[in-house]
């Protein structure tokens, strides 16, 4: 039986191969940045982070804007607020209005944001038929609205 000589130098040049490939593979998976409140992520900035720290929530950039000059700039009766925070932001399309609960996060994370007026915001949340959730950035108060008040608008978003 005659030994090929090559074969010991093939066969550990693909285990060294592949022990590099698996290293690589491993070490860029554990340095995957977890994003953290503030990050600018996922097209906006990170408000909230689940317990994995995998998932969580991130609010636009900006407030939305005005579309029409015959408007108060930057305000919204509740349910234009609703059809303007589903606007194309930063090339993401999934963007909402937020329910009270993350509206009140974006309040509480309201310097990691960043561009946060102290008036008020709407949130989706409804009391009744006639009235919605808002949230006075100024003092944190939640209160229930007339829907046809106008308020800001920040979009959010899952990542």
């Amino acid at each position: 039986m005659k030994l090929n000589a090559k074969a010991p130098f093939a066969r550990l040049w693909i285990m060294l191969l592949l022990t590099g490939l698996s290293m690589f593979t491993v070490s860029s998976l554990s340095s995957a940045a977890t994003p953290k409140i503030g990050d600018s992520y996922a097209g906006g900035v990170v408000f909230y982070v689940d317990a994995t720290g995998q998932h969580g929530l991130v609010a636009a950039k900006a407030d939305i804007a005005v579309r029409s000059s015959a408007k108060e700039e930057g305000f919204f009766n509740w349910y234009r607020a609703r059809v303007e925070a589903n606007a194309l932001v930063d090339g993401y399309c999934d963007w909402f209005l937020p329910n009270k609960d993350q509206l009140n996060q974006i309040y509480l994370n309201r310097s990691a944001v960043g561009g946060i007026v102290n008036t008020y915001y709407w949130s989706s949340s409804e009391e009744d038929p006639n009235k919605a959730w808002g949230q006075d950035f100024s003092s944190g108060e939640q209160l229930a609205g007339n829907k046809t008040n106008t308020s800001h608008v920040r979009a959010v978003r899952f990542f």
